[in-house]
């Protein structure tokens, strides 16, 4: 049976980018585009709501997920079932980015933030990735790749490669390349 990609890191962390790479480069995504392009994603967000689900046990559609790109978030890893085997790319992106994006859409949204700062919202985050990185290596079903979005974004041709060579070496990576886009690197740390 083919593995399921997972594509996973906290949000606002380029998963969607990656999403798109994948689906560019021949993995076909599962989604189901409840989810619009806004100004926040305008490539698109790349989801499958049921994927919220999971904690509550709803993971038969993983049986439908062999082969393809599933975004998942990192705070929901833990509740991929274990008798299906996943090739997880893990986007890490610089923290200050990553609080500064959701910051901005949260503003977007018209919504109001938590009454957490940033420094203690940066800490929660700092111990959620350690817990989930020690998690990752534990798991035997689950290989995991570490993908830097901001290196990425930098040179994109030496993380692309290590991306083929982690799912088989048959994806197209110069469709991968194409589909990054600098200008929307909007959010940079200082």
């Amino acid at each position: 049976m083919k593995k399921i990609v997972i594509v996973s890191g906290l949000p606002r962390s380029g998963t969607s980018m990656m999403m798109k790479m994948l689906e560019a480069g021949g993995v076909p995504p599962l989604t189901d585009a409840e989810r619009v392009a806004d100004s926040d994603n305008p490539k698109g967000y790349y989801e499958w709501e049921r994927v919220k689900k999971m904690p509550d046990g709803d993971t038969a559609w993983l049986a439908d997920a062999a082969g393809k790109a599933v975004k998942v978030i990192s705070a929901l890893l833990k509740a991929l079932p274990d008798d299906y085997d996943y090739d997880v790319i893990f986007m890490e992106r610089a923290l200050p980015e990553v609080l500064a994006s959701q910051r901005k859409m949260l503003q977007n949204r018209g919504t109001e933030g938590d009454t957490v700062s940033d420094e203690q919202m940066a800490t929660l985050y700092e111990r959620h990735l350690v817990a989930i990185r020690g998690w990752l290596d534990e798991q035997p079903h689950m290989r995991t790749l570490y993908v830097s979005y901001n290196d990425m974004l930098e040179e994109a041709a030496p993380h692309i490669a290590r991306i083929n060579d982690f799912l088989g070496g048959s994806l197209d990576s110069p469709a991968m390349a194409a589909v990054i886009e600098p200008r929307l690197y909007r959010r940079r740390a200082p």
